[in-house]
């Protein structure tokens, strides 16, 4: 799939483009950045995001569609759409996210079922869409993202981080029960990288949406969790998103890309104990102390 087929439709010297679906490609986030990278490798980039996100994609080859990944009739409504206008789906970007900041023990219900929702369901949802066009043609690639902090959660993020390792779980299985399809499996583990993402944590901590009562010692340690992943050394989402591309669109796609700002200590943690781990985060996080009674 590396370069364009040959249409074979009457067009002899046009080049068929591949189809690439995206999720999650507001303006100012990582999803945006992979319509770019796509569409300079030849790519027929669909960009999609729920209707007051839809980017504008002007200057590429691209189109745009609402999409919401967590309804049903609005996939499988979009779906069917590329499917009408273009006739195939070469390529699924599971992209779309949500952060979920906060401790465990004092997040409502409804923020942690919306970011499993969004974050792990979505993409479940999107490939039920595409997988059964994908088999039948014997051909396709689904790239699901997930994040370091899939391997290792990290305090104050526990949602965010639990709905990351469902992706990464569900990637590993979908990645054997697709492959006598021919349609290979991809699972993307990104490190720090600049995007929306962080910058939308932190906004929603700002504007007090979040008011923590066990937890209120630690209100600038959760804030600054929310921030983390924007830190100076975080990677270009466009250097990344390039990166990814070119692996996903070449003629033996990897099953794992990890790339990205601070892989190489998340890989490290893995191999750590537990308790070296607990310790290092404790003490990134502010968690090294004992507080008094009251």
């Amino acid at each position: 799939m590396a370069p364009p087929n040959d249409a074979g439709d009457g067009d002899d010297d046009k080049p068929e483009m591949p189809v690439v679906l995206i999720t999650g490609c507001a303006n100012g986030g990582i999803g945006y950045e992979y319509c770019k990278a796509f569409a300079s490798l030849g790519c027929r980039v669909v960009a999609t995001d729920v209707p007051d996100r839809v980017p504008d994609l002007a200057g590429l080859d691209a189109d745009h569609l609402p999409l919401d990944v967590t309804s049903d009739e609005s996939v499988e409504g979009a779906v069917a759409r590329v499917l009408a206008e273009h006739g195939r789906v070469d390529v699924l970007v599971n992209n779309a996210g949500i952060g979920c900041t906060g401790p465990l023990a004092e997040l409502r219900g409804e923020a942690v079922r919306r970011a499993m929702d969004v974050n792990f369901l979505g993409q479940l949802r999107m490939v039920r869409a595409v997988a059964p066009h994908m088999a039948s043609r014997r051909s396709g690639r689904v790239v699901n993202v997930g994040s370091v902090v899939g391997t290792a959660a990290t305090p104050w993020a526990g949602p965010y981080c639990a709905s990351k390792a469902a992706v990464h779980a569900a990637t590993d299985a979908l990645r054997v029960e697709l492959r006598p399809f021919g349609v290979h499996v991809v699972k993307v583990v990104p490190g720090a990288v600049r995007s929306g993402l962080g910058h939308a944590n932190a906004a929603q901590l700002a504007g007090g949406q979040a008011e923590w009562r066990v937890y209120r010692e630690f209100a600038a340690e959760i804030a600054e969790r929310a921030r983390a992943s924007q830190a100076g050394g975080a990677t270009d989402g466009g250097v990344f998103a390039a990166h990814v591309a070119r692996r996903v669109m070449s003629a033996r796609p990897p099953r794992e890309i990890v790339y990205g700002n601070m892989t190489l200590l998340f890989a490290a943690l893995v191999a750590a104990p537990l308790w070296a781990r607990d310790a290092f985060f404790a003490k990134r996080f502010g968690l090294d102390k004992m507080l008094p009674p009251r």
